[in-house]
């Protein structure tokens, strides 16, 4: 799973969209190719962001890659990621991006006219961090915590159950029980096994 760039945009009707802020990590490309890779982004995020409408949100695959869009009242955020990035954290970043960029840039963007790539440090930081969709997505988080538990646990059990056969084992071989001590215990565990499978 992997962000290729996070674009902001302002959307107006009838104009071609303006970038606001933008950040990109294209080492999957070669170096030659990531110039027309940067290119063919901002002409697909401008061709996405103008036909989102306000208060929408999109997807469009092309090949194994996905463009999403959010447009929030003529604020647009769009992401370029492969296909296995879950949609739920991809529009959860995209949401969460533009409520960062509200807090820090107001409605300033409202009177831009044309391309500003603002520096904005935040965007970057958000395309190294949120390459896990779990960060992006708290429910997909807990829900990867609880798999872990779950593992935990079936492996504890799997632990216990291998010293239980393995205590059967020493019990048969200890000269210090007596007989009658080794028979209470085998009685003992065939009353606990009927017990066991209802």
């Amino acid at each position: 799973m992997k962000i290729t760039a996070l674009l902001v945009m302002k959307c107006n009707s009838g104009s071609d969209p303006i970038i606001l802020a933008n950040a990109s990590d294209l080492t999957q490309f070669g170096y030659f190719q990531r110039t027309g890779a940067k290119e063919f982004i901002l002409f697909v995020s401008r061709t996405v962001a103008q036909r989102t409408p306000p208060g929408q949100r999109y997807s469009v695959q092309h090949e194994e890659y996905k463009v999403h869009a959010y447009n929030r009242n003529g604020l647009c955020a769009l992401a370029f990621m492969d296909d296995h990035y879950p949609v739920r954290s991809a529009f959860s970043l995209l949401n969460q991006v533009l409520d960062e960029y509200q807090k820090n840039f107001r409605e300033s963007w409202r009177t831009v006219q044309q391309d500003a790539a603002q520096p904005w440090p935040y965007l970057n930081e958000a395309l190294t961090k949120f390459q896990d969709p779990a960060e992006a997505d708290k429910l997909l988080k807990i829900q990867r915590d609880l798999d872990e538990t779950k593992i935990i646990i079936h492996k504890t059990i799997d632990s216990v159950l291998a010293r239980g056969e393995k205590l059967d084992s020493l019990v048969e071989k200890s000269s210090d029980l007596s007989a009658a001590s080794q028979m209470f215990y085998k009685q003992a565990k065939k009353t606990n096994q009927c017990c066991t499978i209802l």
